[in-house]
């Protein structure tokens, strides 16, 4: 899929929302990516994970074991990389405020994973499932995901395939440009700010 093509799912899906949004970071940014609308489309969301495995390189993706992804957000997206590469999926939840496998999910030790998001944009969820999964005993080889919007910025320590990569601006709630203090802060994601 090309990028045009990518952002058409989107905009088909009504995902891709203009305003003042405050992310999952604490940060604002002006415009947001609803990924919970794009998949709940069963047949959008295979076509998008189909095209984000076939952006894996067949180095990476031939070794993965099993995919893992945090919730809330990537756990549709995950579910549906796990089909497209015939593997296991699982996530990791914060029931006390660290990631964790729950719900009877386990990885023998060694098990090579696929880290799965829907978007990254600081980086903190993927270091953190990265962290639970290799305290299962999993081994992270890479991270995937729908849609990188942190211009190139987050530090995953393993190597990292976005489907796309949309440069947003984002701002401290203290540092807003005028136009985005005007408008009311909304709060879409799944996480309380930090």
């Amino acid at each position: 899929m090309t990028d045009e093509e990518i952002l058409a799912e989107f905009r088909a899906a009504e995902a891709l929302l203009d305003g003042h949004f405050i992310l999952s970071s604490g940060l604002r940014s002006p415009r947001y990516l609803q990924c919970a609308r794009v998949l709940m489309d069963g047949q959008r969301a295979e076509r998008l994970a189909r095209a984000l495995a076939a952006k894996i390189p067949a180095e990476f993706r031939d070794q993965v074991q099993a995919v893992v992804s945090p919730a809330m957000g990537g756990v549709v997206i995950g579910h549906e990389m796990g089909r497209a590469l015939g593997k296991p999926a699982m996530f990791v939840e914060r029931p006390d405020g660290e990631f964790q496998l729950r719900r009877g999910f386990a990885l023998e030790h060694g098990t090579r994973v696929l880290m799965v998001e829907d978007v990254v944009t600081t980086g903190l969820s993927s270091q953190e499932g990265i962290a639970a999964v290799r305290q299962a005993g999993g081994d992270v080889i890479a991270e995937a995901a729908l849609v990188d919007r942190s211009s190139g910025a987050a530090e995953l320590g393993v190597p990292f395939f976005p489907l796309i990569r949309i440069d947003v601006p984002t701002y401290d709630a203290n540092d807003l440009p005028p136009e985005l203090a005007a408008i009311p802060a909304v709060k879409p994601g799944s996480r309380a700010a930090a």
